[in-house]
């Protein structure tokens, strides 16, 4: 297998067609694992961790034979994503574009609507039923599968032995197992160098938790950080008809991503409404009566300048959590900011303990911990379960969202690496203008010259349905797909796609409609 440098490991397969032959052989002598063995005797895994990692790897594992536990702190699966992450923010990102739409976004359609209102509280009671309905779910594939699930705080206690703290409380019980995964994920980070005390019961000073679960639409909103946290909660209100500002220490939003990409995008952001203040550090939040109050410095030198909200909102990214782990009862050893240190088959330096999600280096997207709990299941089930971090998508889901799979033009240059750039804006594309949603464009990297002429580098879109059209992106890097391979392929028309198509076609020839 080749590897990158430890921050972007990739386990690579030799060829899209030896994968699926290797797969039907691993199949055909897939071992027979313990099961439905009596209470006291040793698991084959127990995931400590019931999340977007966690819980796929107990599926899975039950999937194919194995005795497996899954222990999660919460009492309820689906980790931060499903409870207070990805689903909560998305449920209040699509009703809040609805209102914005019924509000003020009919008027090309020749449709105005007058009096629209938002009942904030049914809007959190539909976020809240969707959790649970999903949350639920989990729970009866852990029975379909015979997952044994506990509700508690996994502590490894020596190797193959966890102690499983319940959440009632009470005595400890002790899980033998063959093997065990971390999947323990992240919680926020907070600022540094700053004072920055987060209270969500407080509601002034809050973290994405807080910001799910705000009781009234206030009037003025602080967002420390311009990633992709902050940039959807800020949407999210914004709609609502807050006033939004985000403080930023960099010069540039949304750092990782394409830098044409996020130029574009702050530009949108902007005429949508919202404000940036680009290179300061922020130096305090603090709460000050019920008001919240920021004080920041610009990085390049200057006056302290202060501004006032009735929230403040820390979105200054996320980091592993291992507290109460245990990783010191074993040995394990822990990286930066408590990062899980791993081999590229997701080992720890302690035999049998493995590591996963945001647990582990590399990007912390819900996904990306999918994909490796599957793959470390199928691996400890004799099969050859990989990830190609090469193919793994990102996607900002604001509107217009913005997502991207691959490098960037930054990335390529810093690498040495010749490369041609194709794009597409929608624009020209005639299924956005009937909708009258053009803002964004499709841009195509490829390689320049050499045995892999032509090969897709890196695809990055800004669309209102980037987030979907992207998967055609993933699946051509998976399988080595060149433009002309997506440039020949037929696009219904007219479709969003077609923009796709046409990006491709630019990368390598011309397009047909720019």
């Amino acid at each position: 297998a080749a590897t990158r440098p430890p921050e972007h490991r990739t386990v690579l397969r030799p060829s899209p067609h030896s994968a699926m032959l290797g797969r039907s052989l691993a199949r055909a002598v897939r071992p027979r694992l313990s099961r439905g063995l009596a209470t006291g005797e040793t698991y084959d895994m127990v995931v400590i961790g019931g999340g977007p990692g966690g819980y796929p790897t107990a599926i899975k594992a039950g999937q194919l034979g194995m005795k497996v536990a899954c222990i999660e702190m919460r009492g309820r699966l689906g980790g931060t994503c499903l409870n207070v992450g990805c689903i909560p923010s998305k449920a209040l990102l699509h009703s809040s574009h609805l209102y914005e739409e019924a509000a003020k976004g009919w008027g090309p359609h020749g449709i105005s609507a007058d009096n629209v209102k938002m009942d904030l509280d049914k809007l959190m009671k539909h976020k809240a039923k969707t959790v649970t309905g999903l949350t639920g779910g989990i729970e009866g594939l852990f029975k379909k599968y015979k997952v044994d699930y506990f509700k508690g705080k996994g502590e490894i206690t020596a190797p193959g032995s966890v102690a499983m703290h319940p959440m009632e409380g009470g005595p400890a019980q002790t899980l033998s197992t063959k093997n065990i995964v971390i999947a323990t994920g992240s919680v926020p980070a907070g600022v540094p160098g700053a004072t920055v005390t987060v209270d969500n019961d407080a509601k002034v000073i809050v973290d994405s938790t807080g910001c799910l679960d705000l009781e009234k639409i206030p009037e003025k909103l602080i967002v420390i950080g311009a990633g992709v946290i902050g940039l959807e909660m800020g949407s999210v209100w914004r709609r609502l008809g807050t006033e939004v500002t985000v403080v930023e220490y960099l010069d540039r939003i949304t750092p990782g991503i394409d830098d044409e990409i996020a130029k574009k995008f702050k530009q949108i952001l902007e005429k949508q409404g919202m404000k940036f203040k680009m290179g300061y550090a922020v130096k305090s939040a603090t709460n000050e009566g019920g008001k919240g109050k920021l004080v920041m410095d610009p990085v390049g030198g200057g006056a302290t300048e202060t501004l006032e909200a009735d929230v403040i909102l820390s979105a200054t990214g996320r980091v592993p959590y291992t507290e109460g782990l245990g990783a010191e009862n074993v040995g394990v050893k822990l990286g930066a900011r408590g990062m899980v240190e791993i081999d590229d088959h997701f080992a720890t330096n302690v035999p049998g303990i493995y590591a996963i999600g945001d647990a582990v280096r590399g990007a912390m997207l819900a996904h990306k911990a999918e994909e490796e709990g599957i793959a470390i299941a199928e691996q400890l089930a004799g099969l050859g379960g990989h990830v190609n971090y090469d193919a793994i998508p990102g996607v900002i889901y604001t509107h217009p969202e913005v997502a991207s799979v691959g490098k960037t033009e930054e990335q390529l240059k810093g690498e040495g690496v010749a490369y041609k750039v194709g794009t597409f804006p929608f624009m020209a594309n005639s299924r956005a203008r009937a909708m009258a949603d053009a803002d964004g464009l499709v841009k195509f990297l490829i390689q320049d010259g050499g045995a892999h002429d032509g090969m897709v580098l890196g695809i990055h879109i800004i669309a209102s349905n980037a987030g979907e059209m992207i998967a055609e992106g993933v699946l051509a890097m998976e399988y080595g797909a060149s433009a002309e391979d997506i440039g020949r392929t037929c696009h219904a028309h007219p479709t969003m796609s077609e923009a796709f198509k046409e990006a491709a076609m630019s990368a390598y020839g011309k397009p047909i409609h720019f």
